[in-house]
């Protein structure tokens, strides 16, 4: 199943389409493993943004960020594209829409928007529950 421990699968396949992508993992130590929904969770937000870059950023660099620490994981995917000219894809997606129910099932928060100096930035926080 897909989660961050394949992550670096998931960014060689974006980097083959040309997009440079750099990855940042971040890890208080000892932090014990995500739960499998949150795992996952975590992995298809970063999946969907990377493909939104690649939809809709134009020539582009991403950078993408994990932090998981004791009750919390936190993914920051960033792109410095200035967006298409014209847009190439028929129809919208629901990739945003999608992303926002699935971290809101887990009680985590998504946000999304354009970056002041251009490009777009999504990020997403989800709870981890602490084990005693």
């Amino acid at each position: 199943m897909p989660g961050l421990a394949r992550i670096g699968d998931l960014v060689d396949r974006v980097r083959a389409t040309g997009l440079p992508v750099e990855v940042e993992v971040h890890t208080a130590d000892p932090v014990p493993p995500l739960p499998a929904h949150l795992d996952l969770c975590v992995y298809r937000v970063i999946q969907e943004s990377l493909t939104n870059v690649l939809k809709h950023a134009g020539p582009a660099t991403a950078t993408v960020t994990v932090e998981h620490r004791p009750g919390a994981v936190t993914a920051r995917i960033v792109d410095d594209g200035r967006g298409v000219v014209e847009q190439s894809w028929p129809e919208p997606g629901y990739g945003l829409l999608g992303m926002r129910e699935r971290v809101r099932l887990y009680g985590g928060t998504l946000s999304t928007g354009p970056r002041a100096d251009g490009g777009y930035v999504v990020q997403v926080t989800l709870p981890v529950p602490v084990r005693s």
